[in-house]
């Protein structure tokens, strides 16, 4: 089969391989749609988690099950799904302790393009597919669905770990794809006020839609001085980072007030130190809890997202600006994401 891959640190390209074989608990799947991601991004051109060779990227998908193992109970060939962008090994200890994100070691339920060959393939495995796969329903087109994997589900998880109130105020610093999910998940979660910080106008209209009540944009000045502004001095209950450099950890412990929590879902892909000013963080004693986590995974994450689209509480289908069909986009899509165009949000690849 083929497959698109980095080829090194700063170098894609296509290249052959086997078709992946199932085991037992496992399937082999093949992509009805998928998305590149900034994190995509990271690894090859920053090389962010190192040298990888001749690895097919990708892990966001939706496909369609060609093979299951002997002991696979609940999907069978021809079944329609989404395959998260987390697939965790289930019987590992890791999972009893509450972080199945880091099963079997720090990061590794993150297996698709980092530890094994990721989606943008003709074919790819998922392991423990009964635990890892969730039924699509036909009403959810492939451009939403396809936001489910990663998108949704990293966005959410910002508003999960920044312990939001009712009633409270939260600041969203990147309202790119995974920023714009973080908006959403916070007004899901009941926030009062949502400060989004972003310059794109796409990126604006669609945090007012998902429920941003203010804009911040970095042309306008320093962030930390603007939301200290809007709040009367007194800063945010919660904030959460989804895009930037290693600067912006900065910039929110000194945006969040004693007693909040920064939630970051960003992937730093550069740097070796992430600074937190001295001062701000009172000396180390200002109750400025920092919390940061890879998004979770598995079917029964995926099923909770599906039924948040299927039930219309949120449309991530308006991520999506780009659409291309055929497999031979998947090098256009993925260089879209390092170039970033001003009208981008999102592509998606369909493979017709």
């Amino acid at each position: 089969m083929k497959g698109f891959a980095m080829l090194r640190i700063g170098e894609v390209g296509w290249i052959e391989k086997e078709k992946p074989v199932a085991g037992p608990y496992d399937a082999i799947v093949r992509p009805l749609a998928v998305a590149p991601c900034t994190s995509d991004i990271h690894t090859v051109f920053e090389g962010a988690i190192g040298e990888r060779h001749n690895m097919i990227l990708g892990h966001e998908a939706v496909g369609e099950v060609v093979e299951v193992g002997s002991e696979v109970k609940d999907f069978k060939p021809g079944d329609r799904v989404v395959v998260p962008a987390i697939t965790p090994d289930w019987r590992s200890i890791e999972v009893q302790e509450g972080y199945h994100q880091h099963s079997e070691g720090m990061l590794a339920g993150w297996k698709f393009s980092n530890v094994k060959d990721g989606v943008f393939g003709e074919y790819f495995h998922v392991n423990d597919a009964d635990m890892n796969l969730a039924l699509l329903p036909d009403e959810i087109s492939l451009e939403k669905a396809a936001m489910i994997p990663d998108m949704m589900t990293t966005g959410f998880h910002g508003a999960e770990l920044a312990d939001i109130k009712i009633g409270s105020t939260v600041a969203v610093i990147g309202i790119g794809p995974v920023g714009l999910m973080g908006v959403a998940g916070a007004e899901l979660c009941g926030a009062g006020r949502i400060i989004a910080v972003g310059s794109r106008p796409n990126c604006v209209e669609v945090a007012k839609s998902y429920g941003a009540t203010d804009i911040v944009n970095y042309r306008n000045g320093d962030i930390v001085t603007q939301i200290i502004d809007l709040t009367n001095g007194k800063g945010v209950d919660s904030t959460i980072i989804a895009g930037g450099n290693p600067d912006v950890m900065e910039s929110a412990v000194r945006m969040t007030k004693p007693g909040g929590t920064i939630a970051n879902i960003n992937y730093f892909g550069e740097g070796k130190i992430l600074p937190i000013p001295r001062s701000d963080w009172g000396c180390g004693m200002a109750h400025k809890n920092i919390r940061g986590g890879l998004c979770p995974g598995g079917r029964l994450r995926m099923e909770r997202l599906i039924n948040i689209v299927k039930y219309n509480r949120v449309d991530p289908g308006k991520l999506v600006t780009h659409v291309y069909h055929g497999f031979e986009n998947m090098e256009k899509a993925l260089l879209l994401m390092k170039d970033k165009p001003k009208d981008l949000i999102k592509p998606v690849v369909i493979l017709d």
